[in-house]
């Protein structure tokens, strides 16, 4: 087994002589908490590769007590990548009707906000799209009394916890995962919700692609169960019966709470999440009260 972050040489550093550096890991299935780094401030280039390499061994970082304007909290986030910008067909969560999303995506109930207060089933941002998002900052500015926790799951450890006979199974299967946001401007007539599994007899939603359902990621070469809980799919070239089958048994494996990280939300966190590696999911909250988050999400790679 790897050392922990915080075992690292690296992960200890210096941001002051009176304000010490420190990733630890949390105890869950992934994560791990940094503490005495403001995101306002200038890093050291040690200071960065720590973090790249925490997320890279823990998946999701979680800092306390932050208080970034916009181009501060743009500023830190271009430390990790550029931003993600969708293709003009395929959108995503704040895209306009010309298919362009903010750097910034307001995810509020209230305002101008995005989501609103039901729960969300566990999924990786913009999986749809050809080159999906490798990971997102989500920052904390108004967050309900109760409600409003985001769940994780690790898709690595799910992978790895699978028995020998069901990844030769999966491994080299393609699996087409259709825009949850094109669905809901062409819903199926008669058809409450949305399908978890497309069949024969439902018109492909256009345009599509296809990625790979056993994913590799591109920095760790790390093998990882690349499906979300329920959104439409398709394992291309599989009977439709058997494709439905094997992925609402991969789907009940992944979301094992041994697989899991339940973060209740402070006024203040920023969480940065690997989403080339991980779901999330929401719960539910009051819609009278007030949940206000403020997210970036940076450019990934075709997967492979």
């Amino acid at each position: 087994m790897s050392l922990s972050v915080a075992e690292r040489p690296s992960a200890v550093a210096s941001s002051s002589s009176a304000s010490p550096f420190r990733i630890s890991p949390l105890d869950a299935a992934l994560g791990a908490l940094v503490e005495g780094f403001d995101v306002r401030r200038a890093p050291t280039g040690a200071q960065i590769h720590a973090l790249k390499v925490a997320l890279q061994d823990h998946h999701i970082l979680l800092f306390r007590g932050q208080q970034p304007d916009d181009e501060d909290f743009l500023q830190f986030s271009s430390y990790f990548g550029t931003i993600f910008s969708p293709p003009r067909n395929a959108p995503v969560l704040g895209s306009d009707p010309y298919g362009a999303a903010p750097d910034i995506v307001l995810v509020s109930n209230v305002e101008d906000g995005l989501l609103g207060n039901a729960e969300l089933t566990a999924h990786a941002d913009h999986h749809w799209t050809p080159q999906p998002s490798s990971g997102s900052l989500l920052h904390a500015l108004e967050i309900p009394a109760a409600g409003g926790d985001t769940t994780w799951f690790n898709l690595v450890a799910a992978y790895e916890a699978l028995d020998e006979a069901t990844r030769r199974e999966i491994d080299g299967l393609q699996l087409i995962t259709y825009n949850p946001f094109l669905r809901k401007r062409h819903p199926l007539p008669g058809v409450q919700g949305v399908p978890r599994y497309r069949t024969p007899d439902i018109e492909p939603l256009t345009p599509w692609v296809a990625h790979p359902l056993v994913r590799t990621h591109p920095d760790s070469g790390k093998r990882l169960l690349y499906l979300g809980e329920a959104t439409e799919v398709e394992i291309v070239g599989y009977d439709p019966a058997r494709g439905a089958a094997l992925i609402a048994r991969l789907r009940e494996h992944l979301l094992e709470p041994r697989f899991a990280y339940t973060h209740r939300w402070k006024v203040g966190d920023i969480v940065y999440w690997d989403n080339q590696a991980t779901l999330h999911s929401r719960t539910a909250f009051d819609p009278a009260l007030r949940r206000r988050l403020k997210r970036i999400s940076l450019a990934g790679s075709r997967p492979f």
